[in-house]
């Protein structure tokens, strides 16, 4: 189950991070955009739910675990507000969403690399 765990939340680093530079690149949020969003959320929840299983635990209360639960809590905000914004009219929102994409983003790193480095075991 470990393969498919790291693959899964592999994955998700890769769909999330295209979908987040390219829209920051672009200057305006997209359905390609969204759908990788999406994509990324997916993919996370599931690597995320495999490593559970994988430790025997759902959630522990360290640095690993809190700000797992809020990447996660997060990109599922970020992906409903950005069908929202995508399917309105206010290209205003469309032109400045990528604002909010970074910094979801940057907080989804934190449990993705915290998670790598206790799984490589540098730290415990």
């Amino acid at each position: 189950m470990l393969p498919l765990a790291a693959a899964a939340i592999t994955l998700a680093l890769v769909f999330y991070s295209v979908a987040v530079w390219w829209e920051h690149a672009t200057r305006e949020l997209r359905g390609r955009h969204l759908l990788l969003f999406w994509l990324g959320l997916i993919f996370d929840t599931t690597g995320t739910t495999l490593m559970s299983r994988i430790a025997g635990s759902s959630f522990q209360l360290n640095l690993h675990g809190i700000t797992g639960i809020l990447a996660i809590a997060l990109m599922l905000f970020h992906a409903l507000w950005a069908t929202i914004v995508h399917a309105g009219k206010n290209e205003t929102r469309k032109r400045t969403f990528h604002k909010l994409s970074v910094v979801v983003w940057a907080v989804w790193l934190v449990p993705y690399l915290s998670g790598l480095i206790v799984g490589m075991g540098i730290v415990r």
